[in-house]
């Protein structure tokens, strides 16, 4: 997997930067969400890698993101034909919005795919995204993806350094999976079951959560 960010201010290019993404998981002994809850010194990257299920509630409280990050857009296109999948963007009518994101505190989507979806070999996951006053250096991503609370598979993304009072840009390029056809056929036939959370880090230190669910059957009647 690859990703290049690209910070401006002022609608203009600041920097441009490779990074690079890659899968991966702990061996070390599992841990619970309630232990991680009641951990009093700060969640680390290698804390969540070693939870062996999606949570069910979030690790962070709103004010742990004390760089005021914002995610403002978010696209999901298909690498092959540049078909956008999926996009929203902060600042448009709350009504145009996909209406099953949280827009109390953005924290959670729920998609809908086609069942097509599981044929993709690669997609890019663009992501804007804003910084306050202060810098974020070493700024990363790991996203882990569950069915029923079996990981299917664990990205860890570093979005590198980030200015203060930019708004950044940044596509991950995920390699998809290959599912045999029973679990490509359960993944269908049980819609939200498939989950992923999100953890952001800045210097190895959990600032923000993001939970996601999964749906593929936009090419289904409801």
């Amino acid at each position: 997997m690859a990703s290049t960010l690209i910070s401006s201010k002022s609608n203009s290019k600041k920097s441009s930067t490779n990074n690079t993404a890659t899968s991966g998981n702990s061996n070390e002994t599992p841990i619970t969400e309630e232990e991680l809850k009641k951990k009093e010194t700060p969640i680390t990257i290698n804390d969540v890698l070693r939870l062996r299920k999606a949570t069910n509630g979030y690790l962070t409280e709103t004010d742990d993101n004390v760089y005021k990050i914002d995610f403002v857009h978010f696209r999901i296109r298909d690498m092959k034909t540049n078909k956008i999948l999926f996009e929203v963007e902060r600042g448009s009518d709350d009504n145009e919005l996909n209406e099953e994101v949280d827009p109390s505190a953005g924290r959670f989507v729920q998609y809908h795919f086609p069942s097509s979806f599981f044929k993709l070999k690669q997609i890019g996951a663009l992501v804007d995204f804003t910084v306050g006053d202060r810098e974020v250096k070493s700024f990363r991503m790991i996203e882990r993806h569950y069915f029923r609370d079996q990981l299917i598979k664990s990205f860890d993304f570093d979005f590198g350094f980030c200015p203060p009072n930019t708004r950044n840009s940044i596509e991950h390029i995920y390699d998809m999976p290959e599912f045999d056809s029973k679990q490509t056929k359960e993944m269908i036939e049980f819609p939200n079951e498939t989950k992923s959370d999100s953890f952001y880090f800045v210097d190895n230190q959990l600032i923000m959560h993001k939970k996601a669910t999964y749906a593929f059957d936009l090419d289904r009647s409801h």
